[in-house]
């Protein structure tokens, strides 16, 4: 039985983790995805103190200093969670089965798809949503982006560095992106923008992707598609035991991270704290601060 099982792996289940073993909570993390989300990034620019590093760096310092402090890890995938504060289960893909008294939901967000003919197909074979995890794969080659925002095109000037050619294909007619993302992009011989472009389909054969078609009949030849459009929080672990979510399906919690639901917590880009600003510094405070309340919350029930 522990005391407390952390679902994620990421920048607020690591520092949850961290400050849990601090109160001799004994603890387990589960993440498929060890680092999470910003361990993908190839460039960190606002941890403080740290003034740029790899997200793989800085998220491998955070697994390190929880292992330190005592905690548990398990690269694993939850696939459920069920019973009541105190004695939760949890169940792995891997086909392992855990108890606790409490959970942390720190699931963060998952990637949005653009649901084109032809994307899931060639998954692997050509289309990525992680352009650290797999530009390597494509050096020297021809590859489209597909984005508008900040993530799209920070991952396309990552790839300008590998790729002979990035072409960034923007649905509407400008990037929400901030200046100075554009001017850098702007900058570059090797990037091209094209406006008002939405993806009809991925095409390709058994070698791999070939070339976009673009809604209005024109297409891009390419070796690869990256898709960065955004993501959206993934509570579907612990929305069968009642946690109440809000319009955009993020965890509502209160001040102490606290659900609707005894002995559930939550942290990160997952809930509604923190005025929803997906940040680093953010998950990891909520993170902290959910551990702190958890063992408060304990002290109580065993006083």
């Amino acid at each position: 039985m522990y005391d407390l099982v952390i679902i994620g792996a990421g920048s607020a289940g690591l520092p949850a983790a961290m400050y849990a073993s601090r109160y001799a909570l004994k603890n387990l993390v589960i993440g498929e995805m060890p680092g999470g989300a910003l361990a993908t990034s190839h460039r960190v620019e606002n941890w403080p103190g740290t003034q740029a590093d790899s997200g793989k760096s800085i998220m491998d310092r955070f697994a390190e200093h929880a292992k330190a402090s005592g905690s548990e890890m398990l690269v694993d995938r939850v696939v459920s969670v069920e019973g009541t504060k105190g004695a939760f289960t949890v169940s792995t893909a891997g086909g392992k089965t855990v108890e606790a008294k409490y959970v942390l939901l720190a699931t963060g967000n998952k990637y949005r798809r653009l649901g084109a003919p032809g994307e899931a197909e060639f998954l692997g074979s050509g289309v990525s949503y992680c352009a650290t995890c797999d530009g390597n794969f494509f050096k020297g080659r021809e590859i489209v982006i597909v984005g508008w925002g900040d993530t799209a095109a920070t991952e396309a000037l990552y790839l300008a560095e590998l790729c002979s050619k990035v072409t960034i294909l923007v649905r509407k007619d400008a990037f929400k992106a901030e200046d100075v993302w554009v001017k850098k992009i702007a900058e570059h011989s090797n990037m091209e923008v094209r406006f008002n472009s939405a993806v009809a389909e991925i095409r390709g054969d058994f070698m791999g992707v070939k070339d976009v078609l673009l809604q209005d009949g024109s297409t891009v030849p390419c070796e690869g598609v990256f898709v960065a459009i955004g993501s959206d929080p993934d509570a579907s672990l612990i929305a069968p035991l009642g946690v109440a979510l809000d319009h955009e399906g993020c965890v509502i919690v209160d001040k102490t991270q606290a659900t609707n639901v005894p002995g559930i917590y939550a942290a990160g880009d997952v809930t509604t704290n923190s005025n929803k600003f997906k940040q680093t510094i953010m998950s990891a405070a909520e993170g902290c601060l959910a551990a702190h309340s958890i063992h408060e919350d304990l002290l109580r029930s065993e006083a």
